[in-house]
């Protein structure tokens, strides 16, 4: 019976080293850039990931500015604070967030179409 008892895996988690890897010191914090559709040609732009320190009204009412175009601040329960721009908006936060010195280049991820 030892034998078949040996041979038996034990509860394996695939995941293990990835949140022991998630949970350390270098793990990236990626800001996330992303357009949502809405309806016909409208669309939304959305960033979320930001650090917590930061004003996200000042980045908005900024980006405001910069582009011409209106937006809000959402808080959302699982993804916190995210910024929403009315149009594709996706290349121009991006650049904006890295000369404004916000976000190092490797840092940010565009989605979508």
């Amino acid at each position: 019976m030892s034998e078949i008892d040996s041979q038996i895996p034990t509860a394996f988690d695939p995941f293990a080293d990835a949140n022991a890897e998630d949970s350390g010191a270098g793990a990236k914090e990626y800001v996330h850039v992303r357009i949502q559709q809405r309806n016909g040609r409208k669309s939304l732009t959305t960033v979320q990931g930001l650090k917590k320190e930061y004003s996200y009204n000042k980045i908005l009412k900024d980006l405001k500015k910069e582009f011409c175009c209106n937006g809000t601040v959402v808080q959302d329960p699982e993804l916190g604070q995210v910024i929403q721009l009315q149009g594709d908006q996706r290349k121009n936060v991006s650049t904006f967030l890295v000369q404004a010195g916000i976000v190092k280049k490797e840092n940010i991820k565009i989605h979508g179409f």
